[in-house]
């Protein structure tokens, strides 16, 4: 295909505004699935409290660094190439690195989401190798999706956000009925701890994981429109959407009566049928589904532009830099897809630990970003800024570095695969550098042998 008409292309393809926040909806939330464990850890009370503080000290800043930093530098890769515009290309390698390392252990946890609700409808359909089956499906379905653009992502993630959701608008709506106007009977206990199974650590850890990902959406910055006005306003709504429909449906359950300590993976189905009746349990396990498949499809897009960036950087073969007519790094995309099919099978004892960690390290390093350009190219234009000059921008770090700082603390005793989760992660993250220096060989040895001229 001719450039300009390539190009044409690509600009019709656009993602715009409306599906920007869908689709950052889906990269961090995916709906209130995942939100039944924090509320059997926590009880109800000290769950409102998590999801209404950790949108203002984690979600809020993060979101607004990643406005700032995308506005300003709307470039494919997104965070890689923040990272490496300010602190070079051995940091902004080390970025790449923890990214894509974490999306192993992240992408592995969605398709798995889809199989278990896909199990409470019939379990023989998910038992033995079907369970892996479906799961694989779940990766071949988004991959076809995904060749379509993020333009056609970021649509399809409205679609699915509507559908997700409608269950949630019945429940929340009977259940905030019953509970304030007539009369539910768990006023009383909503802010007691269930004494059983209480982690409250445990319960801040799976919380950060509810609200992490604000900084994926940028990867795909040349495929959205205007991202110099769309990103900062995305990222906002976005935030406000995730918490909102994380504490409705929280405060509902919580009024009108459900106890606490009965909450765990798949209550919300639970809730359903007690609440309304089996119908609407049936609407949010196939909820349950569309949230496991919606996030993994946008997640898709996410990571997938990545290794195209550092292609383009000549840190990866040049194959990886091939786009098809709507401006897909399609080489990229089925060398992920390969590598997340291929860890579907593999066992992780403690997925949202050793997440936590590769993708808090990585965070940080955009924020270290953030500050570093300030002082370095002060003169760069930024359609949104962080207020507050240079220490408003080193202050937006200080929230997300402490709660980092306490799920470390918190996976201390947490192991995987035999060792330490921290021990775990340390290495994965260790090996960056190495790679690195064999990535930079690699790439000298390459430069020499192209002919001059």
């Amino acid at each position: 295909m001719p450039r300009g008409e390539k190009l044409r292309v690509m600009r019709r393809e656009k993602m715009r505004l409306l599906p920007l926040v869908a689709a950052t909806y889906f990269m961090v939330s995916g709906g209130p699935y995942g939100l039944e464990d924090i509320i059997g850890m926590a009880g109800y009370g000290w769950a409102l409290v998590l999801f209404l503080v950790v949108p203002v000290v984690w979600s809020l800043p993060t979101s607004l660094m990643v406005g700032e930093l995308a506005a300003a530098v709307p470039e494919e890769g997104g965070y890689y190439r923040w990272v490496r515009r300010a602190m070079g290309e051995f940091w902004g390698f080390q970025e790449a690195w923890l990214s894509l390392a974490a999306s192993v252990f992240d992408m592995a946890i969605y398709p798995t989401i889809f199989v278990l609700y896909l199990g409470r409808i019939e379990p023989a359909w998910t038992a033995g190798y079907r369970g892996t089956g479906w799961a694989l499906v779940v990766v071949l379905v988004c991959a076809a999706w995904n060749l379509r653009g993020a333009r056609a992502v970021g649509e399809g993630s409205v679609g699915l956000f509507c559908v997700l959701l409608s269950p949630f608008v019945v429940l929340t709506a009977v259940g905030l009925w019953k509970g304030l106007v007539l009369g539910g009977h768990g006023g009383a206990s909503f802010f007691e701890t269930p004494l059983a199974g209480r982690d409250f650590a445990g319960a801040v850890s799976v919380t950060l994981w509810n609200y992490m990902g604000w900084d994926n959406a940028s990867t795909v910055a040349q495929e959205v429109e205007e991202p110099q006005r769309n990103y900062p306003k995305g990222m906002l709504a976005a935030t406000g959407l995730v918490a909102l429909t994380y504490v409705l449906p929280l405060a509902a359950v919580g009024l009108v009566g459900i106890p606490a300590a009965r909450f765990s993976t798949g209550a919300w189905a639970d809730a359903a049928r007690e609440l309304v009746g089996p119908w609407l349990e049936l609407c949010v396990v196939l909820g349950g589904t569309i949230s496991g498949a919606g996030m993994f499809n946008a997640l898709m897009m996410s990571y997938t532009r990545v290794p195209y960036a550092m292609a383009e950087e000549g840190f990866l073969p040049a194959v990886m830099e091939r786009r098809n007519r709507w401006g897909v790094p399609w080489v990229s995309l089925a060398v992920c897809t390969v590598g997340w099919a291929l860890a579907l099978r593999l066992s992780f004892e403690r997925l949202i630990s050793i997440d936590l960690v590769l993708y808090g390290g990585a965070l940080l390093l955009e924020f270290v970003a953030l500050v570093v350009l300030r002082v370095k190219e002060p003169g760069l234009e930024r359609p949104f800024k962080v207020p507050g000059g240079l220490w408003g921008a080193v202050a937006m770090g200080v929230g997300p570095a402490a709660l980092i700082g306490f799920a470390l603390w918190a996976a201390r005793g947490e192991k995987v695969a035999g060792l330490p989760a921290l021990e775990f992660a340390g290495i994965v993250a260790a090996v960056g550098p190495v790679v690195y220096l064999v990535a930079k060989v690699i790439k000298r040895a390459a430069s020499g042998a192209t002919p001059s001229g």
